[in-house]
C-alpha cells in the first residue's frame, strides 16, 4: 500500500512539474492574458480539471510559475555570491549567459511586467516589490563595498542600484528584440567593465618623498661642482 501511495505522490509531482513548465513556454509566447487553461492543459499532456486539481485557478498556477523562477534566481545568484564586491558585480555577465541561454524564461518576464504596467493590473504591485527588492540588495552590495574600501567613498549606492537594473532590464528588452544584432553577453561585459573602473576606489597618489616626480628623492643625480 505504501508503494503505491508513493507511485501515485511521485505521478502528481510529475504532473504538477509538466503543468508548471508548459506554463513557462506558453505565457513567454503567449502572453499570460492570452493563454488559457486548456492550452497549458494540452501541452502537458493532462487533463484542464487536473490543472485545476493541482493548482485551483491560472491565477495561481502563475504564482507557482513566479514561485519556481524565483527559485531558480535564487539558487543561481546564490552561486555568485563573493566576499569580493567587484567579483560580484561581475556576476551580471554570468547572468547575462545564463539568459541567453533560457531566453524562454527571459521573455516570459518582459511579458508579464508589459501585461502589468498599469497600476491596477493584477501583477503591479508584485513586479514593483520584485524590482525594488533587486535594487535594495544592489544598494547594500555597493554600501558593503564602500564600507570595505573597494569602492569610491563618494558613490551614491542607491543611484548606482537604480543604474545597474536600469542596464540589466533595458540591455535584456534590446537582445529580445535583436538577438542576431545585440550581443547580450557582450554588452553585459562592456558595461561591467566601465562600472567597476568608475566606481572603485582609486589607489592614493604617491605622497612626498615617495621617489618619483617632482617630489622625488633631492639628493639623486649629480650636481654643479664647484
Amino acid at each position: 500500500m505504501a508503494g503505491v501511495k508513493g507511485q501515485v505522490q511521485r505521478r502528481g509531482v510529475e504532473r504538477r512539474r509538466a503543468i508548471i513548465e508548459a506554463a513557462i513556454d506558453l505565457f513567454s509566447r503567449r502572453g499570460y492574458r492570452n493563454t488559457g487553461i486548456a492550452a497549458v492543459a494540452e501541452q502537458a499532456g493532462v487533463t484542464a480539471p487536473a490543472v485545476v486539481h493541482h493548482f485551483g485557478s491560472k491565477e495561481k498556477l502563475l504564482e507557482a510559475v513566479l514561485a519556481e523562477l524565483d527559485e531558480r534566481a535564487l539558487r543561481r545568484l546564490t552561486g555568485y555570491q563573493s566576499r569580493d564586491t567587484l567579483a560580484s558585480l561581475r556576476a551580471i555577465v554570468r547572468d547575462a549567459e545564463h539568459t541567453v541561454a533560457d531566453p524562454a524564461t527571459a521573455s516570459l518576464y518582459t511579458v508579464l511586467e508589459v501585461e502589468n504596467l498599469a497600476s491596477d493590473a493584477p501583477l503591479h504591485h508584485t513586479f514593483r516589490r520584485r524590482s525594488r527588492l533587486l535594487r535594495f540588495h544592489l544598494a547594500e552590495l555597493l554600501r558593503e563595498g564602500v564600507r570595505a574600501g573597494e569602492l569610491d567613498a563618494g558613490l551614491d549606492p542607491d543611484m548606482k542600484a537604480r543604474e545597474i537594473v536600469a542596464f540589466m532590464e533595458g540591455a535584456q528588452l534590446l537582445w529580445l528584440l535583436d538577438p542576431e544584432e545585440v550581443d547580450l553577453v557582450a554588452l553585459s561585459a562592456s558595461y561591467v567593465d566601465t562600472l567597476v573602473t568608475s566606481i572603485a576606489a582609486h589607489p592614493p597618489g604617491p605622497g612626498p618623498g615617495s621617489g618619483s616626480g617632482t617630489g622625488g628623492d633631492s639628493g639623486s643625480g649629480s650636481g654643479p661642482t664647484s
